[in-house]
């Protein structure tokens, strides 16, 4: 008898914990918002834009490009922020006009990767027209996840920089390949989608409707699957405010002045609005990729099934 009501009380104290997590779940279906912020690493202004949001306390995912020049002190400061989900931007591409990148290995080491003058290609339309090689691809690929893995940040997920690596098949098999081999997740790209995931973007919105046009979004979420919004921060500095982009011309002036510090500070605002933390736990839940991966069996993972 005396077992009978100590086993009786054990079931309680467990339903007792577990209830009011699972009643919680239950009664406040709210969505579930990842912000992903990308280009952490290209330079300071954006590093810069990342910490502010960091400082907030929320949590959020941030893809880190190990083959920039800026990487050391992203990785620098995102030690001291738990919250942050940190992936590898995967890149193959510098498309900056007078500021450059090139692979982690080196010119010699991936030819078919970079231009006469050892950078990356400047587009996505110069990248599909280099001549690339697979493996020289899988090389430099597996040598930024490498370095990231070696710099004592936890590495939750991979996605690709200007969408490259996910371009085409053979690309998309080698990222699914390299998320299989260093167990990460994949973030998505459009419909290429991992974590079942919705997918927006600020990137191309007008800066004269791209905060209305945010918070509109965040205050419409699906509710039953997690909603990405990728955003492209960064401070103002002289560095920044030069910087021209040459993949599209929709970050200049007719006249080809760059707008694209501009955009990025707009984005950035509307993240720190108080418009838009007023609606965090009211209007949703945030949420990053680590959080996804501990609860949910995708990602590295559901890869194989697509």
């Amino acid at each position: 008898m005396k077992k009978s009501i100590s086993l009786y009380l054990c079931t309680l104290l467990i339903a007792a914990a577990i209830l009011p997590a699972r009643a919680q779940q239950s009664s406040d279906k709210l969505p579930q918002l990842l912000i992903r912020l990308d280009d952490i690493g290209m330079n300071h202004s954006v590093n810069m834009a990342a910490e502010k949001v960091a400082k907030t306390g929320m949590p959020f995912s941030v893809s880190l490009q190990f083959a920039c020049p800026w990487y050391l002190e992203a990785v620098e400061i995102l030690k001291q922020y738990p919250q942050v989900s940190v992936g590898v931007h995967l890149t193959l591409t510098s498309e900056w006009k007078n500021y450059r990148w090139g692979p982690v290995l080196g010119r010699t080491a991936v030819p078919s990767l970079v231009d006469s003058n050892g950078y990356f290609p400047q587009s996505t339309r110069a990248f599909a027209k280099s001549g690339y090689k697979l493996d020289e691809v899988e090389k430099e690929l597996s040598a930024q996840i490498e370095r990231a893995l070696a710099s004592g940040l936890k590495i939750s997920y991979i996605d690709p920089h200007m969408g490259i690596a996910l371009s085409t098949p053979e690309l998309r098999a080698l990222t699914e390949k390299l998320a299989h081999k260093y167990k990460l997740g994949i973030s998505i790209l459009s419909s290429v989608n991992y974590f079942d995931e919705t997918y927006k973007e600020m990137w191309g919105e007008p800066i004269a409707t791209k905060k209305s046009a945010f918070l509109a979004y965040v205050s419409k979420l699906n509710p039953d699957r997690p909603n990405l919004m990728v955003l492209h921060v960064a401070t103002p500095s002289p560095e920044m405010d030069v910087l021209v982009d040459m993949n599209s011309n929709m970050m200049n002036t007719k006249d080809g002045k760059p707008l694209t510090s501009l955009h990025r500070q707009t984005e950035l605002d509307a993240l720190l609005s108080p418009e838009f933390r007023d609606m965090i736990n009211k209007k949703f839940q945030m949420v990053n990729y680590q959080q996804l991966l501990s609860t949910k069996d995708v990602g590295i993972l559901k890869a194989s099934d697509k």
